[in-house]
């Protein structure tokens, strides 16, 4: 297992230039799976006890928090992130906060699941960021107010216990939970401001959901899908590929960088499980000069399988979606896309329905991980 690096204290007061600079960061494993807490899968921070000098919401954005360091409002310094005011004690003789004392912040996931870590983000608070962080998870179904989650009967587990951060710093956090949630609460010891959340992990869909539906996108992140593997992520993440919707701009896909050699770049994904796959669509949505020149894909039936093609090596239009029905219906749990020679597709999707092996098999996982 790979250490996780730690990062403690201050950073030094900015002066001048680049901010991200003198930036405390490192390349942890678990940020291959998706962001659980991504808005593009309908995440959001639903309630905080205090955000005086800075929103809740600016937890989730997606692009790097940035900083001005002219920009001042009414309560002071503006910064992009979440941040409280000041906590102060009980009386002059004990004007310092209580070691319970603390501020916290609600986090609706866009789709339940396992997380594998989590990234707590300081940039910019280098000076008035939290002494320590902790992150709590709990799995309540349909659509619950903040004053549900917050209610006695709504049971937390433990996913980061109370630990020291540093500021100016992406604090990352393995989580080794086998079990299925659906919303966060993170907590700051005893105030201070986070830039940023992430919350790497796995969906776990629920196979009722899935059962109504009949014919959806079995590849879809939101549905249980999972981009286990690419040749190259230099520009943007493969996971891109599986997310909701259509990409609104060209870094919201999957770009590869210039190959001078003879090969070709690709992607292998898991299925949300054993499905019947009927048609297919690959996108090249805002990739002009730069969208793949052919695609082909294929499929593999469980692990040792061996990959099957069910489109062929096919030319692709630059910022276009293209269809294809399936003469047969094509059985598998895994598919890969294959592009030539490199460059990039916006999304792939893969309709079909899941066979009674692969209902029974979500099922039981569905129950295990409590969903």
């Amino acid at each position: 297992m790979t250490a996780i690096p730690s990062f403690t204290g201050d950073a030094n007061p900015y002066g001048g230039g680049d901010p991200y600079a003198d930036y405390r960061t490192a390349d942890f494993p678990f940020t291959s799976y998706a962001d659980l807490a991504d808005r593009r899968l309908g995440a959001g921070v639903i309630a905080a006890n205090d955000e005086f000098f800075a929103q809740r919401e600016n937890l989730l954005v997606p692009e790097p928090a940035e900083f001005d360091p002219e920009h001042f409002g009414h309560k002071g310094k503006i910064m992009d992130g979440w941040e409280t005011r000041r906590r102060r004690g009980a009386s002059a003789g004990h004007p310092w906060p209580t070691e319970e004392d603390h501020d916290w912040a609600l986090v609706r996931l866009g789709a339940p699941g396992v997380i594998r870590g989590i990234v707590v983000d300081t940039a910019h608070f280098r000076g008035n960021y939290p002494q320590a962080v902790s992150v709590e998870g709990t799995c309540v179904p349909g659509s619950p107010s903040p004053e549900e989650l917050l209610g006695d009967d709504v049971k937390w587990t433990t996913l980061v216990p109370r630990t020291a951060v540093g500021g100016h710093a992406a604090n990352g956090f393995a989580v080794d939970v086998e079990q299925c949630f659906t919303h966060l609460r993170v907590n700051q010891h005893p105030d201070g401001g986070i830039a940023r959340l992430r919350v790497h992990g796995e969906v776990v869909p629920d196979p009722a959901w899935l059962a109504a539906l009949g014919t959806f996108d079995v590849v879809a992140l939101e549905n249980g899908g999972l981009a286990e593997d690419a040749s190259n992520r230099f520009y943007s993440p493969a996971s891109n590929t599986i997310q909701p919707g259509r990409s609104r701009k060209m870094d919201d896909g999957w770009e590869t960088r210039r190959r001078r050699d003879r090969g070709h770049d690709w992607i292998r994904y898991r299925l949300a499980a054993q499905a019947q796959i009927r048609a297919l669509e690959i996108d090249t949505a805002y990739l002009k000069g730069n969208s793949a020149g052919w695609a082909s894909v294929s499929v593999k039936d469980g692990e040792d399988g061996d990959w099957q093609e069910i489109l062929p090596r096919t030319r692709l239009q630059p910022d276009t979606n293209h269809r294809f029905v399936l003469p047969a219906p094509a059985v598998g749990t895994h598919a890969r896309v294959d592009i030539f020679p490199d460059g990039g597709i916006s999304r792939l999707r893969l309709f079909g329905s899941l066979t009674q092996e692969g209902t029974n098999r979500l099922a039981a996982r569905h129950q295990e991980l409590g969903g």
